[in-house]
């Protein structure tokens, strides 16, 4: 079983950067890969992010490709996500997630476990 817990967002301006963050419960954080997905108002939940168990794969979607990156402490048992030149339709809840294995996956229902959710608004 883990527990996911996310830091704050906020509100920043356009072209602003924010990191959110993840603190994940357990001693085998390294075993699960992790994810970030958001759902902005009106639109399904969509995988932004995810990363592999020690680091060594992760995607990204198009649309936060070269803006946004993921990254995770296994020693800390926290997952990242530093979010660059955000712009208005980044506005969304962001959640973080977990898969009970380590390799990465794109696919929602591989995810079990999942946070509460963090609301990070970009205004124009």
């Amino acid at each position: 079983q883990v527990q996911l817990v996310e830091s704050s967002g906020g509100l920043v301006q356009a072209g602003d950067s924010l990191t959110v963050s993840c603190a994940a419960s357990g001693r085998t954080f390294s075993r699960y890969a992790m994810a970030w997905f958001r759902q902005a108002p009106g639109k399904e939940r969509e995988l932004i992010a995810a990363i592999s168990g020690i680091s060594e794969d992760t995607y990204y979607a198009d649309s936060v490709k070269g803006r946004f990156t993921i990254s995770r402490d296994n020693a800390k048992n926290i997952l990242f996500l530093q979010m660059n030149s955000l712009k208005p339709e980044d506005t969304a809840v962001y959640y973080c997630a977990a898969r009970s294995s380590a390799p990465l996956t794109t696919l929602r229902q591989n995810y079990v476990y999942w946070g509460q959710g963090t609301h990070v608004t970009v205004s124009s």
